[in-house]
């Protein structure tokens, strides 16, 4: 399909003045979104446990989550985004993208956003 990459905001909840911003690659493999964990602790993003998540490569990893408030393509929603290595690229994981409503349209790889969210 190609790459697809946002511009994302993470927040700090508790101190929302407190972000970090960057491009992140739309990722719809991925169920949760993942940062450099040092920009997430310079705003405060705190360990709030650990998960192991499977890579693409299919080796299982363990990592530290925490919750962060995100903010993209002018929508706004909060989730557990995942401490990465300094070295990672951003992430947005297909969570994100579904609770605002927004999907990938692989044919022009662009994001686009649904008319409606389903509660079905």
């Amino acid at each position: 399909m190609g790459l697809t990459k946002v511009t994302v905001k993470l927040s700090n909840p508790a101190a929302p003045e407190r972000h970090y911003e960057g491009l992140f690659l739309v990722d719809t493999g991925a169920t949760d979104c993942l940062a450099p964990a040092e920009e997430l602790r310079k705003i405060g993003v705190l360990e709030e446990g650990r998960m192991a998540y499977e890579l693409a490569d299919g080796q299982i990893k363990e990592y530290g989550y925490g919750l962060a408030r995100i903010e993209f393509m002018g929508e706004i929603t909060a989730g557990r985004i995942i401490l990465g290595e300094a070295n990672a690229e951003p992430i947005l994981g297909v969570t994100a993208l579904e609770s605002v409503g927004i999907m990938v349209d692989p044919a022009n790889k662009t994001l686009k956003r649904l008319p409606a969210i389903p509660l079905k």
